[in-house]
């Protein structure tokens, strides 16, 4: 199992479209990704609800957990989303 902290970059936290644009990425990934705030129960990366529900706002960290051959790759990747502005590709 490989795990890995970000912090959200995006201006006004996980809301619908950063979420959104967040847990496509994940769908891509070849193996499942959780995420959720560091000592609490993760929720599926693929879900955009459980995702929203995280309510994460800027600067909050939060914890990508993977497991699987291409685990480190898939979670570099999503952490690099999660950390950039997802707010200024609009």
């Amino acid at each position: 199992m490989h795990s890995i902290q970000v912090t959200v970059g995006s201006r006004s936290g996980l809301h619908a479209r950063p979420a959104s644009l967040f847990v496509q990425a994940a769908a891509r990934q070849p193996v499942k990704v959780t995420v959720g705030r560091p000592g609490q129960a993760p929720v599926d990366a693929r879900s955009l609800l459980s995702v929203l529900a995280l309510a994460a706002r800027c600067g909050e960290a939060l914890e990508l957990t993977a497991t699987g051959d291409q685990a480190q790759d898939s979670l570099k990747a999503l952490a690099d989303l999660l950390a950039s502005d997802l707010d200024a590709a609009a």
